[in-house]
């Protein structure tokens, strides 16, 4: 035994650890995220004070959600809560996080990247991950604000909101990362990722709200994957039930896409 082994032993230091790659990649990219003023802006603050503003705005905030036993007991911001929530992810994971991308590959990024053993699938969960984080802070600054700001209802099936949630995010990130591994640089990624959100937006209810949309753009909301956390998260806030359909719709979107996306990567 060395010296220098021996001091060690004596004194109880330790021999510094490497850091995972993926720690050291999601830590890079969250750092980034956040001293990009807008990007953090949009993706951790933006929710909390659409909710916000639409709540002390809008003339309906206070009147009944719509018809029926479980829309009249909520007021219309209420309402809007789970929809607020499915537009923070969709913009995370439509708009940002492949354009984000897609600027790597324009720039040259991937490229160098692509001579060391980093796996895109690593590079798609780094995104995941840090998008993941950005966008549960925004959710609970939300709620939080719409609780004490609003005087909001509170879900009355949180752990069937924070499931719908949860998966959700994955499946509109897996949808992403779709975008993400095609899109030769962040200008097509923007416009790709733009036709997508509009769409999910549309079947999410932030153009309308789904309960007053027709059943048959319901059936199909429930099929996309923000579509699905709209309508999950819906029913878990005030509704009853759970709602297994749009759960399993969510999981299989998360666990066919992201995969895909993995394959079909391209590194310029």
């Amino acid at each position: 035994m060395t010296t220098t082994t021996t001091s060690r032993v004596r004194t109880g230091a330790r021999t510094p650890t490497r850091r995972h790659p993926l720690g050291r990649m999601v830590r890079t990219e969250a750092l980034l995220l956040l001293r990009d003023g807008g990007t953090a802006f949009f993706t951790i603050f933006f929710p909390a004070v659409l909710l916000v503003g639409l709540g002390l705005l809008m003339p309906w905030a206070d009147e009944p959600f719509g018809e029926g036993p479980e829309l009249s007991a909520i007021t219309a911001i209420t309402g809007y809560a789970p929809i607020v929530l499915a537009l923070a992810v969709g913009t995370a994971a439509l708009s940002t996080m492949p354009t984000t991308i897609g600027g790597y590959r324009e720039k040259g990024v991937l490229r160098r990247l692509s001579t060391t053993p980093m796996p895109p699938s690593r590079i798609l969960l780094a995104q995941i991950l840090v998008a993941l984080g950005g966008l549960s802070v925004a959710s609970v600054l939300a709620v939080t604000a719409g609780v004490v700001v609003l005087d909001i209802s509170l879900p009355t099936q949180p752990g069937v909101v924070l499931a719908a949630f949860l998966l959700g995010a994955g499946a509109a990130l897996a949808l992403g990362c779709l975008i993400a591994s095609r899109a030769a640089t962040a200008g097509a990624a923007t416009a790709m990722g733009m036709i997508a959100w509009t769409a999910s937006m549309f079947f999410a209810g932030v153009w309308m709200p789904l309960p007053l949309m027709p059943e048959v753009v319901r059936t199909i909301s429930a099929y996309t994957p923000i579509g699905a956390a709209s309508q999950a998260m819906a029913q878990g806030w005030y509704g009853t039930g759970v709602p297994a359909h749009e759960l399993v719709v969510m999981a299989v979107w998360t666990g066919v896409a992201v995969p895909l996306a993995a394959r079909l990567f391209r590194w310029s």
